[in-house]
């Protein structure tokens, strides 16, 4: 658990790596493995993008309210906005969990002026490259809690649908990363190729998420990703997503939605080889996550009904720390090859079994 920064509502960088460190394993990974000033460009801008996220998921908060709460959040963002993170920091109050409740998640929330405190303190250039793409992901988070306030909770209805909300949620975050890199000289041909990539890098992560995380959205959340068209396909109502007697028609959805996931790890993979390293940038922070995407849609195969019941689906603490070590060195020309072994075996087995 996180505590509370030195000084609430002032910058304090420390208690902003710390609580990356709470709220998300696969970014805190990202962020250790950045050299400066990618680690705190990307620290603070990941931070900016958990409130609003922490908001949209909040089942306990009425849809209308969510949706005003997000937007106020963006006008906070937006620089050229005079509303200020404490506007929204007090109307945010009444939702949060009493302090001694409240996980790491909603720490963050109740300090979001220290994170917006922190995050005006990078030079200019830096700020002009975050603020788009997570005002781009705000705006989209509440116009999809607006387009299904009637359900209670996000309720997708097809492919195309998917497809979107995985961009606002995930793309846009791709687009930031993207922006961060192409600043300075970088060849025109080379940007554009990471542009044309980013998008699909990030919504391969997302539907990774979407894959195996059906059980905990539709418990804790409310929410449905799986698409309605694809579960009328297999006899099964979105309200009984994770019933008993629907799971292994459900787990055929989540292969479809695993499936679908795969059709963008070719273009993830180019993102990778492709972006420069520069301004602290490592291809290690991009390819350890873009590898355990590949490890848990391999397990999300081997065990698709998982997913739909409390258990986790998930690459083990051995194959993580394997990675980990194997992109210490920052090799993309290994990438290929590490992503064919992973997606038939473990990494740490593979490896094993070689030596």
């Amino acid at each position: 658990m996180i505590g509370d920064p030195r000084s609430p509502g002032t910058p304090d960088l420390e208690w902003c790596f710390e609580a990356v460190q709470g709220v998300s394993r696969t970014f805190a990974l990202t962020v250790d493995v950045l050299d400066e000033p990618m680690e705190t460009h990307i620290c603070l801008g990941y931070l900016l993008c958990r409130v609003a996220d922490t908001v949209e998921d909040a089942g306990h908060i009425p849809p209308d309210e969510q949706a005003e709460l997000l937007r106020l959040y963006g006008r906070a963002v937006d620089p050229e906005d005079p509303t200020e993170m404490v506007t929204f920091r007090e109307a945010v109050d009444e939702y949060l969990p009493a302090p001694a409740e409240r996980n790491d998640d909603w720490v963050v929330v109740a300090h979001s002026p220290t994170v917006a405190a922190t995050f005006e303190e990078l030079p200019s250039d830096v700020r002009g490259a975050i603020v788009p793409p997570v005002l781009e992901l705000v705006d989209g988070m509440a116009m999809f809690v607006e387009r299904h306030a009637d359900n209670g909770g996000l309720r997708i209805t097809d492919r195309a649908e998917l497809e979107e909300y995985c961009y606002y949620a995930a793309g846009t975050v791709g687009n930031l990363i993207t922006n961060l890199l192409t600043r300075g000289d970088l060849a025109d041909e080379r940007a554009a190729r990471l542009y044309d990539t980013a998008e699909e890098f990030g919504l391969l992560l997302q539907l990774v998420n979407v894959s195996k995380d059906v059980y905990d959205d539709f418990t804790e959340e409310n929410n449905v990703y799986l698409p309605a068209e694809w579960l009328e396909d297999e006899g099964v109502p979105q309200e009984e997503v994770i019933e008993p007697e629907h799971r292994e028609s459900t787990a055929a959805v989540v292969e479809r939605t695993a499936e679908y996931a795969r059709s963008f790890l070719d273009d993830a993979q180019t993102y990778i080889e492709t972006m420069p390293l520069s301004h602290g940038n490592t291809v290690a922070a991009w390819g350890i996550p873009y590898l355990l995407a590949v490890g848990t849609l391999r397990e999300v195969g081997s065990r698709p009904e998982d997913a739909v019941c409390d258990a986790d689906v998930k690459v083990s603490r051995q194959e993580v720390f394997a990675v980990i070590s194997e992109m210490t060195g920052d090799s993309r020309e290994s990438l290929a090859h590490i992503r064919e072994i992973i997606s038939r075996q473990p990494y740490h087995r593979a490896i094993s079994t070689a030596d």
